[in-house]
């Protein structure tokens, strides 16, 4: 035993009563008066009700504990204390910390069990719960610290899982590092994802091939067919069509749940965002121009005397330039890719979702949804604010 530890004991002190100023004032100044080291601290108020831990070091000789116990006792709270053993050999097994974020339209003791259970399967233990969402438990972000030998991959599969077999909640498991909330882009696709509606198909219905270009649309967002060539399929069909449909239904686009909030929300917040989509330029534009999006990048139609042609100019953004898009985008603002949040519903998606910080499945086809990093099936585009850890309370002072 060294001379350290023999003149010195680890404590951990815990407070809890009714919360009012002057508690951690006049405890902490009772520990500095008695040479105490703090080397923890951790508070947490719910409904007014105070749990108040601290780990410190008291010389021996001094009944710091009788002091304290005299001092609480007039404060109105109680104490309890245990006495700390070396944690040197938990420090070195080195867990990997992260957050899960479940976000619900309201989240119960079932839904909450459902997901401490899981996280319990995989010997991942819960160091701290915070509620993000305001009156009723709609948002949780769980801060947990996960085995070495435990590998994050799996645990985050059986979460998303858990998820998309409820369907009552949304999940994210992140890395808690200095990137999680320091997000800066966030890119999105545009059909079926920042809105409701996959243009293409809207325009073969005024067309009348909405079943034959529905069907090519479908193996293509499953990965059943090469994308290049299911576009040009799909837009040989609109031969003919006239150019004003096109113009005038990018005016009326109807935008997805939590569109608006998310956009205006990231905007006050400094974010850049951008549109990538294998979707149509007259839509995209229309758009970034609606909701003040930075960039906007997407296939163009050829038209010729106010009718579209059947054929698009340019390059097909297909997956892979979708991909070659988002770093391009990255790279000019100067934004790492750790600080990128890519989100999408199809196939086509999957590369750009792969080179993101953050990759999002939104309401997608079982094969992105298995690869991204995330999925959002219960709730709207705003969900990706809870994402980034932010509260309700912090959403409305930027909303104000």
């Amino acid at each position: 035993m060294t001379s350290s530890s023999a003149s010195h004991q680890s404590l951990l002190l815990t407070l809890t009563g009714r919360d009012h100023p002057g508690i951690a004032s006049r405890l902490t100044g009772l520990l500095a008066d008695a040479g105490a080291v703090l080397l923890d601290i951790e508070q947490v108020v719910v409904q007014g009700q105070l749990t108040l831990c601290l780990l410190v070091r008291v010389p021996e000789g001094r009944d710091v504990l009788q002091e304290l116990r005299s001092a609480v006792q007039a404060l109105g709270v109680s104490l309890e204390s245990r006495a700390v053993g070396d944690s040197g050999a938990q420090a070195a097994a080195s867990p990997s910390r992260h957050v899960v974020t479940v976000v619900g339209r309201s989240l119960g003791a079932r839904e909450l069990h459902a997901v401490t259970e899981c996280l319990a399967r995989h010997e991942a233990n819960i160091e701290r719960i915070h509620r993000l969402s305001d009156v009723e438990p709609g948002s949780f972000e769980l801060h947990l610290a996960l085995p070495a030998s435990k590998e994050p991959g799996e645990l985050q599969r059986s979460l998303l899982e858990l998820a998309m077999a409820t369907s009552a909640f949304d999940v994210a498991l992140q890395r808690e590092s200095l990137y999680r909330r320091a997000k800066r882009l966030v890119v999105m696709d545009m059909d079926s994802t920042l809105i409701r509606i996959e243009v293409i198909d809207e325009l073969a219905r005024a067309h009348g091939v909405g079943e034959q270009v529905s069907r090519i649309t479908e193996r293509a967002m499953h990965g059943e067919m090469d994308y290049d060539e299911s576009l040009r399929q799909r837009v040989a069909l609109l031969k003919g069509l006239d150019a004003r449909v096109l113009h005038e239904l990018a005016a009326r686009l109807p935008l997805t749940e939590g569109a608006e909030t998310l956009i205006r929300v990231l905007k006050r917040l400094g974010y850049r965002t951008a549109i990538i989509s294998g979707g149509f330029s007259v839509a995209a534009e229309a758009l970034k121009a609606r909701l003040g999006i930075d960039y906007a990048h997407s296939n163009l139609l050829e038209e010729a005397d106010g009718k579209l042609t059947g054929r698009t100019l340019g390059a097909i953004v297909n997956a892979r330039r979708k991909a070659e898009l988002l770093e391009d985008i990255a790279r000019a603002e100067g934004i790492l890719l750790d600080q990128v949040i890519a989100v999408g519903d199809g196939a086509n998606d999957l590369l750009m979702l792969e080179r993101a910080g953050l990759g999002i499945a939104f309401r997608a086809k079982p094969k992105l949804r298995q690869a991204a990093d995330t999925s959002i099936s219960a709730g709207g585009l705003d969900t990706i604010l809870y994402f980034l850890g932010l509260t309700a309370r912090e959403l409305r002072e930027v909303g104000e």
